[in-house]
């Protein structure tokens, strides 16, 4: 039987900018569908969540579906996103950056994961009427 080896993942330099040519980056502009939750996780971090409503575009994916809008679960973990999220209102239109994660969490003995929108930065574009 033919032996085989792995090798280590390749790692990507940095471009000409000195940045990785991998990122993970979502800029979101939507309306917020949830008030914002605190949360205290059992690692001690308090945590705000919260879901944003985007306009669904036209895509090749999309192009013959009914829905027009998606929601996506937020979550501020910095003390300065966390004071900008606890502003807002449901309905408020609001611009999210952030990243994509993946958390594990436990729900009834069991394992649970979520992708959700960490919160980098965000900021109130419209107050709600």
């Amino acid at each position: 039987m033919p032996r085989t080896t792995q090798r280590p993942a390749q790692h990507t330099g940095p471009d000409d900018g000195g940045h990785s040519q991998n990122r993970n980056s979502v800029t979101l502009r939507g309306r917020v569908s949830s008030a914002p939750v605190e949360r205290s996780l059992p690692s001690g971090d308090v945590i705000l969540t919260l879901r944003v409503v985007v306009p669904r575009d036209k895509s090749p994916m999309s192009d013959k579906s009914k829905q027009t809008s998606d929601w996506v679960d937020c979550a501020a973990w910095g003390g300065r996103a966390r004071r900008s999220v606890s502003r807002w209102d449901v309905g408020d239109v609001v611009e999210v950056e952030g990243a994509l994660r993946r958390r594990f969490f436990r729900a009834e003995a069991r394992t649970s994961t979520r992708v959700e929108v960490e919160v980098l930065s965000g900021r109130l574009v419209e107050r709600a009427r």
